[in-house]
């Protein structure tokens, strides 16, 4: 394996980043939404003036509010701030979402490591950022997709049944970390950027899920875990673990 990557400066990092402030996956739909909604405005506003104009008056500030609304509704799920992690990222794994710990269980793994593996999983709710990052700085083994149930997130027969994503990660030390993104009730798209044989580092964007879903991240037992269960965390800066 190439190392060099792990030997890139702060500034050759920041220009690996996506400097996106609205998620390029909502961008489009943002787009046709606004403009879907100035149209229906316009058209309303045309329709009632000429019935009555005083009705117009009244009751057009109350629709263009509620769409507005909507529209910001959706505008902060596409959320996606700009992230540096400004501590040591050598053996540290970080929170490939935001979200908040729903389980810390030694569970055993019998698709890839068939052994027992330190499972930390975050639950995002449809309120939460939902891009993900990559949780170590490694190159990516492999990139699998699993169609599936759609479970509720939390439940723990979800990490295996739901629809899901693993990404197979090889740290600079040579520990393999599995990060697997898995679809919800509610959400029904699962979009990964990782690449098989690609370079990959904390602060890059990992992939997306629309609406509330989950992330696993599956460490090796010797690993101390730095979070507790119920703690919100932060994508790309609460630290989850430390690798021995």
């Amino acid at each position: 394996m190439h190392r060099n990557y792990f030997k890139l400066t702060m500034g050759e990092r920041i220009k690996k980043l996506k400097k996106i402030r609205i998620h390029r996956e909502g961008t489009s739909e943002l787009l046709y939404s606004a403009v879907a909604i100035f149209a229906i405005c316009a058209g309303l506003w045309y329709v009632l003036y000429a019935v009555n104009p005083l009705v117009c008056h009244i009751v057009m500030p109350f629709v263009c509010v509620i769409f507005a609304t909507a529209w910001l509704m959706v505008l902060n799920f596409y959320r996606c701030p700009i992230r540096y992690f400004n501590g040591d990222t050598e053996r540290t794994v970080v929170a490939p979402a935001d979200g908040k710990v729903v389980v810390i269980e030694e569970t055993e793994e019998n698709d890839y490591f068939h052994d027992r593996r330190q499972m930390i999983s975050i639950f995002m709710s449809p309120l939460n950022v939902h891009a993900n990052w990559f949780p170590v700085d490694g190159r990516v083994k492999f990139v699998k997709h699993f169609n599936g149930n759609y479970h509720k997130a939390w439940l723990p027969k979800a990490s295996e049944e739901n629809e899901h994503a693993d990404i197979m990660i090889e740290t600079p030390e040579g520990v393999d970390i599995l990060v697997r993104q898995i679809a919800g009730a509610m959400a029904r798209r699962i979009v990964t950027y990782a690449k098989a044989d690609e370079d990959c580092y904390i602060d890059q964007h990992l992939g997306f899920i629309k609406l509330g879903s989950r992330v696993d991240v599956f460490l090796p037992l010797n690993s101390k875990v730095c979070v507790t269960m119920e703690q919100p965390t932060t994508g790309d800066q609460t630290v989850l673990a430390k690798l021995k």
